[in-house]
């Protein structure tokens, strides 16, 4: 499998710690049957402020101490981009990474406060040739109010990427129920880890992947976790990937309003 999103490298922003946890991390990832894992720290102007050449050194720095340990796991670059002024500038600058150096590159909205033009946004990075992966929507407060915007990105050029974490209810209900709805209406291009330590949040896929198989079975499953990821770090035009499969709506018919009154 391939892990498209992961805080892995040491001490460069909130995931690992320390050289030792990133290495417990790695022998983590190996055991749950991931080969490839792309190192995606923050980067948030103000808080986080990693670049392509800082990233590329701690992979680089990082996959010397696996190769030495006999952990055997691949590691390539990309980050995981929050959404603010200036991304494009970036990356055609070669400031920002995308992902293996490919078309595609992780995009974080904010968590509680939808951004401003986000759909605007998005479509420029589309239509100056980027595939922007927006990480974990499943987790965003304001899903609910924003479920068909998102919903309507996957068909202007933009993939989802849900947590793996999130179908296994790692993260509590609510995500939960997010994850499996935009799963089971077709909308998730890929699933990821987005592991952050070696005691929580982990970089566990195959738990997220046996959860999957039960809403859209074996083989869109595996192109989740191996199929589309391969194709992603392949630099593939998103045109030539295994479409998204169709959607399961009326199992969902009527929860968003259920869900609500829960609350």
């Amino acid at each position: 499998m391939i892990d498209l999103h992961s805080h892995i490298l040491p001490a460069i922003d909130d995931g690992s710690r320390s050289l030792e946890m990133s290495l417990e991390m790695a022998r983590i990832a190996v055991a749950d049957g991931i080969g490839e894992m792309a190192c995606t720290p923050h980067i948030y102007p103000g808080l986080y402020m990693n670049d392509s050449a800082g990233i590329a050194a701690a992979r680089d720095a990082l996959q010397a101490e696996l190769d030495e340990r006999g952990i055997a796991l691949k590691l390539t670059t990309g980050a995981d981009v929050h959404l603010v002024p200036g991304i494009l500038d970036g990356l055609r600058a070669g400031g920002i990474p995308t992902l293996n150096g490919t078309r595609y590159v992780l995009l974080e909205p904010s968590h509680h406060v939808a951004p401003p033009n986000f759909t605007q946004s998005v479509f420029q990075l589309v239509s100056c040739g980027y595939v922007p992966v927006i990480t974990h929507p499943e987790r965003l407060t304001w899903i609910e109010d924003s479920y068909e915007v998102i919903a309507q990105l996957t068909t202007q050029g933009a993939w989802l990427q849900v947590t793996a974490g999130a179908l296994t209810g790692q993260f509590g209900p609510r995500p939960k129920y997010w994850a499996e709805r935009l799963l089971g209406e077709g909308l998730v291009h890929v699933l990821a880890t987005d592991a952050h330590a070696s005691t929580r949040r982990v970089p566990v896929l195959s738990e997220g992947r046996a959860a999957a198989e039960k809403i859209v079975g074996a083989q869109e499953a595996a192109l989740l976790v191996e199929g589309r990821p391969r194709a992603l770090m392949s630099n593939t035009l998103p045109s030539r990937v295994a479409p998204l499969p169709e959607p399961k709506r009326p199992r969902w018919h009527g929860w968003r309003e259920l869900f609500r009154r829960r609350r």
